[in-house]
């Protein structure tokens, strides 16, 4: 079983929320995570919803600000919060730029150097940590959803598409990101010239559907809306591919956590009624 180390943990919402560091083989380094184990597994086995978070996040940034926690404990559902990346493995210019390397993991297996030995973030979040979590809490990995936000979004969308999940949701997620400025840098160093569709949720999908409604929420004055995240292209794709998608244009909201906190709310309750 893989040694975790606790760092910290707080009482909340009658459960608690804790922060590990721990041995990844996946990322030949040590990796973060938080969770949030509502009162209820106390007693029992609780489904579990993994969110990913966007470009420069850590997993204190989820769950110190988008107040996700109560409506966890209300539902009954554990929360996981990967790291966005790996950190500190002395690659060069790793911490150079906020949307690449440190931060900026982009949830994909990195296949080309200098980033293919520690930058393998999508078996990192859809194998090794549900493993680990599975060993280590009272999780009922049977019952796993996904939800994300930007970097992130992305992330839940293609890992949700191409998992085993019961729920995706995602809050202004990079859609079509061999499109886009942030996606064409990341794909180009950490992929090189090949393996992007695989990648890129809006060419996914036509491929890959899911038997149940995604859920999205964008920001309508989201400052990244146009010419980073293009949602209009994964709803199109979406449409047809026969994909059943809830998509939520919020009027007056941006890219920012108060966003997320307006509506995680109602994310929380669509992951429940799947994942119960």
């Amino acid at each position: 079983m893989t040694e975790l180390t606790a760092t910290s943990r707080y009482q909340c919402f009658g459960g608690s929320v804790e922060f590990y560091q721990h041995p990844s083989d996946c990322c030949g380094t040590s990796m973060a995570f938080g969770i949030y184990l509502p009162p209820q597994a106390q007693q029992r086995p609780v489904p579990v919803l993994y969110f990913l978070s966007g470009l420069t996040c850590t997993p204190e940034n989820f769950l110190t600000k988008a107040g996700a926690q109560q409506f966890a404990a209300r539902q009954g559902i554990a929360l996981v919060i990967p790291d966005t990346s790996p950190r500190q493995t002395g690659i060069p210019a790793e911490d150079q730029d906020y949307d690449l390397g440190s931060g900026a993991g982009f949830y994909v297996n990195a296949t080309e150097e200098p980033w293919r030995q520690h930058y393998q973030m999508y078996d990192y979040v859809t194998v090794e940590l549900p493993n680990l979590v599975g060993a280590n809490f009272p999780i009922d990995l049977s019952r796993a959803g996904i939800c994300g936000h930007s970097m992130g979004g992305h992330g839940a969308l293609v890992c949700g598409l191409r998992g085993n999940y019961r729920s995706i949701s995602a809050f202004a997620p990079i859609a079509n990101p061999s499109a886009s400025p942030w996606g064409q840098k990341a794909f180009g160093q950490y992929l090189g010239n090949q393996g992007w569709a695989q990648y890129d949720a809006t060419m996914l999908v036509a491929e890959r559907q899911v038997d149940f409604p995604i859920l999205i929420d964008q920001g309508a004055t989201d400052q990244f809306l146009v010419n980073q995240l293009m949602p209009e292209k994964f709803v199109a794709a979406c449409d047809r591919a026969g994909q059943s998608l809830n998509f939520r244009m919020q009027e007056g909201y941006d890219h920012s956590y108060y966003f997320i906190a307006s509506f995680i709310g109602d994310h929380l309750r669509y992951h429940a009624e799947l994942l119960m």
